[in-house]
């Protein structure tokens, strides 16, 4: 609207940059941080339109999970709130292809003693890990290749 009205684009980019820089300093002075289990409770119950049970689950999750921690939510099937605590890491999907499948009667892709690779890209060429594949046909053991995704021919 501005420029359409003959304005400099830089000039209101430059205004706009400045304006999100002083708006960002003033939040980070009026914000409080949450110490306490009560807080969080408060905060959590706020954001679930005063909902103290939900806040509660909240509280009782960064308890839990700490500072650091991932929580997730997700619809449930049932009337009740709940808290599930899973350990270690959880993983969205399986294994990418049916083919994959070594054990028919579960359905499953079992593995003996697999070298595990972490990616943490998305695997689309085979040639960025066939140095690490031969090391592993060398082996003799199966590979779990965990990544964040895998496409095209490296399927």
């Amino acid at each position: 609207k501005y420029v359409a009205a003959g304005m400099n684009p830089m000039d209101l980019k430059r205004g706009i940059d400045k304006a999100v820089t002083a708006l960002t300093a003033e939040l980070k002075k009026a914000s409080k941080a949450t110490t306490t289990s009560k807080e969080i409770a408060q905060v959590g119950s706020i954001s679930a339109n005063s909902d103290e049970t939900i806040g509660k689950i909240i509280a009782d999750a960064m308890d839990k999970v700490g500072k650091e921690g991932v929580i997730t939510v997700e619809d449930g099937k049932s009337l009740e709130s709940e808290l599930e605590v899973v350990e270690g890491m959880q993983f969205d999907r399986g294994y990418l292809s049916p083919y994959f499948i070594n054990n028919p009667e579960k359905q499953s892709a079992l593995l003996d003693n697999p070298f595990v690779l972490l990616y943490d890209k998305k695997v689309s060429n085979i040639r960025d890990l066939l140095p690490t594949l031969e090391q592993v046909a060398k082996a003799g053991r199966p590979l779990l290749i965990i990544a964040e995704d895998v496409e095209g021919e490296a399927l």
